[in-house]
């Protein structure tokens, strides 16, 4: 199923290296690089592992043959984290890849030493991982997915889908740390249009309901769901939460729309989770982490569900259907 990250998935490296959250640990060899993967939550993450297991086998990298690879997974609770990467470290791994910003920190308070390569950092500067985006320093680095500009651009399309919305809604994980500077630059773009934005609290998935519900009281014309990982992988209870609600919806990954929701505009995580294996490639081969500058993803794509566009009873502009580059129907 789509919703879930698929055994499959998990084992593109190989059969004994891949471990299951909280299962036995997996056999690993003293003669081969470690490589450990600590995730928050499986879901949401799947675009960004999914990626990064494809380009290591295509880069000739197999778990139980020239690496072995570990996964640990906090099955979305947060509190779990720090834990986990405790337990990574003291396997003693040659990297740690750490999806999204989250499991970077907590990756990097486990250990200011071993490697850390993040497929999805945010404000890394800001939050303290790197020195520079040139010049990392440290033991972090990896791919910076936030396109300048792309909460600006989000914005303007949930006014093209409901043209002349007075007030657009904010659904989005305030606790997540990708969160803040999202909400900061989607307030400058309503500002400028004289457009009332509403944000309800979010902080843990039972939260969303109320949200939603929330939302719909105050009649915002759309939606904009921020790229966060709580809501990514609660996509597919958001995406049956909006419809009911009868709200259009821009979203911050495609896993939305995949799920049922109906429009993103967002960085293509999966290239992410690619250029994340390079990345580990490089420091396997004796690169430092902190003399690789952390990379800064360009590709954007829009995919866009026709069959969520016609049960909101939504006549989408043609021009609009002609720029995505996915159309589900």
């Amino acid at each position: 199923m789509e919703g879930r990250i698929k055994r499959r998935d998990l084992l593109l490296l190989g059969g004994a290296a891949a471990a299951w959250p909280f299962a036995a640990r997996a056999q690993v060899s003293a003669g081969r690089p470690l490589i450990a993967c600590l995730s928050a939550g499986p879901f949401g993450r799947a675009p960004l592992i999914a990626g990064f297991q494809e380009e290591m086998r295509d880069l000739g990298y197999y778990g139980g043959r020239n690496i072995d690879i570990v996964y640990r997974f906090a099955e979305n609770h947060l509190e779990r984290l720090d834990g986990l990467a405790e337990e990574l470290v003291r396997l003693k791994p040659a990297v740690i890849m750490a999806p999204a910003m989250v499991e970077a920190v907590a990756a990097r308070k486990a250990t200011p030493t071993i490697p850390i390569v993040s497929a999805a950092l945010a404000d890394p500067v800001d939050l303290g991982v790197v020195a520079s985006l040139a010049r990392p320093g440290g033991n972090v680095t990896g791919i910076m997915p936030d396109v300048d500009g792309l909460p600006a651009k989000q914005f303007e399309l949930a006014r093209e889908i409901v043209p002349g919305a007075g007030s657009v809604g904010i659904l989005g994980d305030m606790s997540d740390p990708k969160a803040p500077s999202q909400r900061r630059k989607l307030q400058e773009a309503a500002e400028v249009l004289g457009v009332e934005l509403v944000a309800p609290a979010v902080l843990k998935p039972a939260d969303l309901e109320g949200a939603i519900a929330t939302l719909a009281s105050e009649r915002v014309g759309a939606v904009i769901a921020l790229r966060t990982a709580m809501l990514l992988d609660e996509r597919r209870q958001i995406a049956t939460l909006l419809a009911a609600k009868r709200l259009p919806t821009v979203y911050g990954d495609r896993g939305h729309v995949q799920a049922g929701g109906l429009i993103s505009y967002a960085v293509d995580l999966g290239w992410c989770g690619r250029r994340a294996a390079i990345l580990v490639q490089k420091i396997l081969n004796g690169t430092a982490p902190g003399d690789l500058p952390v990379e800064i993803s360009t590709r954007i794509e829009m995919v866009i569900n026709l069959t969520t566009a016609k049960a909101l009873d939504l006549a989408l502009p043609e021009a609009l259907l002609r720029r995505a580059d996915e159309i589900i129907e």
